[in-house]
């Protein structure tokens, strides 16, 4: 089953020393503007099932977007894929600029 996950509570995971991968499935014009403050890795939505290969089915993956609704449709993707662990960003870089960095553009 698909979670969710805070901007915060994804940064008290990797302050307790967990890896998870951030997928960013935001188009390249947003992550431009907006960039995720920590480490990710960049896969558009619509390259998922092509580029899937990339990513880790057996590491926890969080997915991210502008405000959470396509990365909880990737997520439910990765997951029906075989993906062990998957969490939805909550309220994807528009939480994260809200509640954690102001400095990053809403948009």
């Amino acid at each position: 089953m698909v979670g969710e996950i805070t901007p915060r509570q994804y940064l008290d995971l990797l302050a307790g020393g967990a890896t998870p991968t951030l997928l960013d499935v935001r188009e390249d014009w947003e992550v431009k503007l907006a960039p995720a403050p920590v480490g990710h890795v960049h896969i558009p939505m619509g390259r998922i099932p092509e580029r899937r290969g990339e990513l880790d089915p057996a590491r926890h993956t969080v997915v991210l977007c502008r405000s959470g609704q396509r990365s909880l449709q990737v997520a439910h993707y990765l997951e029906r894929a075989g993906f062990s662990s998957v969490a939805n960003l909550a309220g994807g870089i528009l939480a994260w600029s809200r509640d954690i960095d102001p400095s990053i553009p809403i948009y």
